[in-house]
């Protein structure tokens, strides 16, 4: 079978006129430069003098951009990576008259290197919480991996009966993902119908706590007496292990926080806006993708859903995701506090 190409080369070409003078017949030199009769036959018949090989100028309509044309286009995206070809192809049109369909706008951001991607969202982080993650990321990267064995990390997440994604396109580079231009701010608990509290270490998943109603520090110092020791009990951490949670207000009312000093036998204070600091995040992120292969229209089968992915979820995840946590501790640093991939 013939190799599937656009064009012949010159050094081609200059083989095929070579061998025709030779005396070669047109199937056989095809079989020597495994190209179709067919090309041979054109070669041939197209470049008589073996030593004037190349093409000549085609013709054609002009570009409508110049480079000049060009390097705005890109300047307008890198100025803001959310505005749309549509309104590129406006701005060129109305400021430098140039009418270009959007379209041609994409190519010429493509040619540079701009793909359109779907913004990550990241929480926004507060000049205050940047320092105060850099100066958290600091002080414990170089823990080692029994330390982090230790650690009771948990969190409270919303799941929807529906999910919807609401995603936003960009114009980026590769590897420019986390760049601040390019990340959509989020806040927690962005909506959903059923909230759980939960847990885990690297030797597995603690308790999961369906929470009804309203969520106060009263319900979330209930969660804690009921299902803490007999978590710490379930994956066997012992009576030296690290109880972590976030900055949430219910977590850090005065009630709570007595209780947890006389009932935990340490804390891991980690900073605020830090979900990238917390592995169970990623927990909460496997079971919404199990949940959707779920037929889901009620609450009792979201609900019965959510257990049964939580329980199949194995102690090669969790161990994996806390074992990642000198990773995520040089990546904030490497950020300079701001957001990482995880």
């Amino acid at each position: 079978m013939y190799r599937k190409t656009r064009e012949t080369t010159i050094s081609e070409r200059k083989i095929i006129l070579k061998l025709s003078k030779e005396g070669n017949s047109y199937s056989t030199i095809a079989k020597i430069v495994n190209r179709s009769r067919f090309t041979v036959r054109n070669i041939i018949k197209r470049f008589p003098n073996e030593q004037n090989v190349k093409n000549l100028p085609r013709s054609g309509r002009p570009q409508k951009l110049s480079e000049r044309d060009k390097r705005k286009i890109t300047r307008i995206v890198k100025n803001n990576p959310r505005v749309a070809s549509t309104e590129i192809a406006a701005q060129m049109k109305s400021e430098n008259k140039v009418d270009v369909h959007p379209i041609t706008i994409r190519r010429v951001l493509k040619s540079v290197g701009y793909n359109s991607r779907v913004a990550r969202r990241k929480p926004l982080i507060s000049k205050i919480n940047r320092k105060n993650r850099l100066e958290f990321a600091e002080m414990y990267v170089h823990k080692n991996l029994e330390f982090w064995d230790r650690i009771l990390f948990s969190d409270e997440s919303k799941f929807n009966i529906f999910k919807s994604d609401g995603q936003i396109r960009i114009w980026r580079k590769r590897n420019t993902e986390l760049d601040s231009n390019n990340v959509v701010s989020t806040v927690k608990h962005g909506g959903g119908s059923v909230l759980v509290w939960g847990c885990m270490s690297s030797s597995g998943l603690g308790e999961l706590v369906f929470i009804d109603g309203i969520m106060d520090k009263f319900v979330y110092l209930n969660i804690l007496k009921q299902n803490l020791k007999k978590s710490v009990e379930k994956l066997n951490l012992g009576e030296n292990y690290y109880f972590q949670q976030d900055h949430d207000p219910k977590h850090t009312a005065y009630i709570v926080r007595q209780w947890i000093v006389f009932n935990t036998p340490h804390t891991l204070p980690t900073p605020p806006q830090s979900p990238d600091l917390n592995p169970i995040e990623h927990i909460w992120n496997e079971l919404e993708r199990r949940i959707r292969k779920h037929l889901i229209q009620t609450k009792k089968q979201l609900k019965d859903a959510l257990m049964k992915e939580w329980n199949e979820i194995g102690l090669e995840v969790t161990q994996n995701l806390v074992h990642s946590m000198p990773n995520r501790l040089q990546s904030v640093i490497r950020q300079k506090g701001l957001q990482t991939k995880y």
